[in-house]
């Protein structure tokens, strides 16, 4: 999805807290946190250099 907005780490993180907290199922996490872009950002984040 090319037209997709870069990922949001504050909308990542609570969605994973939804799950932390119980109010979604972990399948419905892993699902929102790929379309939210969790790759996108880890793969960035992969290819910084280490300080």
């Amino acid at each position: 999805m090319e037209n997709r907005p870069p990922p949001d780490p504050a909308k990542l993180l609570e969605q994973w807290m939804e799950w932390e907290r119980g109010e979604t199922p972990p399948g419905r996490v892993m699902s929102n946190l790929k379309t939210s872009g969790l790759r996108d950002l880890l793969e960035e984040l992969a290819a910084k250099p280490k300080a």
